[in-house]
Formats: C-alpha cells, sequence, structure tokens
C-alpha cells in the first residue's frame, strides 16, 4: 500500500486474536517509530515494550478496566521524557517538546503497524501513575500514549469525519 491508502485504511481496533506479532514486525515498528520527527532531533521519549501478561492486566487496571489491553499481543506506551527536550529548550521542551515527540513517535508507530497489517488503538485514558507501577517507569518519565498492537479481532467499523470546510480556516 502507498503511504495515503495506508491511511484511509487504518482504523481504531479494539479487539484482538491471540495471533502473536512477529519479532520482526515488532522491530519495523519500532524502527519506524524511532525515524519520527523531533524537537532538536533530541528525542524527547521512551518506548516501553509490554508483553508479558500479568504487566498488560495491570495496564488494563490503570486505564480504567479497557480489556482490550490484555487481549492485544503487545502494547507500546510512549513516554514523553522532559529532561531529555529540556536542555535545549528549558520549560517549553520540558511541558510541550517531550509529548509531541512522544505523540510523534506515537503516530509513527500506528502508521507502520497498519501498513503491516496489525490493529491497533491510540489509549490516551488511563492514570498516569498506575501505568509507571504496572511496568516499572521512572517518575522523572510521563506517559503519554499506550498503542496495543495485534491481529484485528473484528472488522473495524468506519467512523464519519468532519468535512475539511469545518476544519480548515484560511486567513
Amino acid at each position: 500500500m502507498d503511504f495515503f491508502e495506508i491511511v484511509h485504511a487504518r482504523h481504531s481496533v479494539r479487539a484482538f486474536v491471540e495471533t502473536p506479532v512477529e519479532d520482526e514486525k515488532v522491530r519495523r515498528i519500532l524502527e519506524v517509530a524511532n525515524r519520527a520527527p523531533s524537537a532538536g532531533n533530541l528525542q524527547g521519549y521512551e518506548i516501553y515494550v509490554v508483553r508479558q501478561e500479568q504487566h498488560k492486566r495491570a495496564l488494563v487496571r490503570a486505564a480504567y478496566d479497557q480489556e482490550f489491553l490484555a487481549e492485544a499481543s503487545l502494547v507500546l506506551i510512549f513516554c514523553a521524557n522532559p529532561s531529555r527536550s529540556a536542555v535545549r529548550y528549558a520549560e517549553r521542551g520540558e511541558q510541550l517538546y517531550s509529548v509531541q515527540d512522544a505523540t510523534i513517535a506515537c503516530t509513527y508507530a500506528m502508521l507502520a503497524a497498519a501498513a503491516l497489517g496489525l490493529a491497533s488503538v491510540w489509549v490516551g485514558a488511563f492514570q498516569e501513575d498506575g501505568v509507571r507501577q504496572a511496568i516499572g517507569i521512572s517518575q522523572e518519565l510521563v506517559p503519554v500514549a499506550m498503542l496495543p498492537l495485534g491481529y484485528a479481532g473484528k472488522e473495524p467499523r468506519q467512523t464519519p469525519r468532519r468535512g475539511l470546510r469545518d476544519i480548515i480556516h484560511e486567513t
């Protein structure tokens, strides 16, 4: 698929089959995330790969009982690393750029997963401290997004999008 087909084909999926995601696909997704642009090329983020069942169950609890997290083959957790961005950009790097860096990397990973025939869904509803405790993330890092990955358990429904006239403002 070309890029535009990938973007069109990608949908949020919250049901996964038990088939494990191949290590080669995970590696490719992480390589793509590593290529994401970042403020000052500082890559102010860290990525955790969660495969162990007990850790995924702990993530379910931290994410207000979103059970599909445990069904996924693995969960990628994207964390902002504020101190890494603060080196060059002080408070703005700490408060904003590191979060932007983590979200861009997560978006790249999500699109790479779609290109490889995998399903995912962006998860932002969770308790930060619960996620930290679930897998031992340092207090210096800020969990920003979780991306469960796997093979789709059902066909995602098509969701409507706002028209360009509603979201584009020219001056």
